[in-house]
């Protein structure tokens, strides 16, 4: 008899948050200020600062994109937003460990990033960028099958 595989299911899936990119905001309004300066003084160039600003706010929208992360009921992976093919992943059984690394201007905007380390040097995956780390470290923590055995025997 050949035993079939369990039925993979998301739990859940998100892509890098807006507040990840806010480097790329602020160079955006600096440039649309320069622009908008050397347009008010009727100083040549001015356009090329505006238009620069805004292909820099399309960036964000399509770098967000890039990468989807998810986790299912077998496996964590980061995927490619467009064509949904696994960039990083990882069988739930084989993490090790998972942490969340935050500086201080992430930690103000609510985001991290969740860095999940595998078994016996079997990689990292890394979730970038997320909003609310801890609940997306708490998830996967729930799915794994050696915290579900300590939560049932307590």
């Amino acid at each position: 008899m050949i035993e079939s595989a369990p039925l993979e299911r998301i739990v859940w899936q998100a892509y890098p948050a807006w507040s990840q990119f806010t480097w790329l905001y602020l160079f955006s309004l600096l440039a649309g200020l320069r622009g908008a300066i050397f347009l008010g003084f009727g100083l040549p160039g001015g356009e090329v600062w505006v238009v620069g600003a805004l292909l820099l706010l399309v960036c964000v929208g399509l770098i967000r994109r890039w990468a989807l992360y998810v986790i299912t009921s077998t496996h964590v992976a980061v995927r490619n937003g467009y064509t949904g093919k696994e960039i990083a992943g990882m069988s739930l059984q084989k993490i090790r460990e998972i942490t969340i690394k935050q500086g201080p201007i992430a930690g103000l905007f609510g985001i991290g990033t969740v860095v999940i380390e595998g078994v016996n040097g079997e990689g990292k995956v890394r979730f970038r960028g997320v909003k609310d780390p801890e609940v997306v470290k708490m998830r996967i923590e729930a799915l794994r099958p050696a915290h579900r055995e300590t939560q049932d025997g307590a």
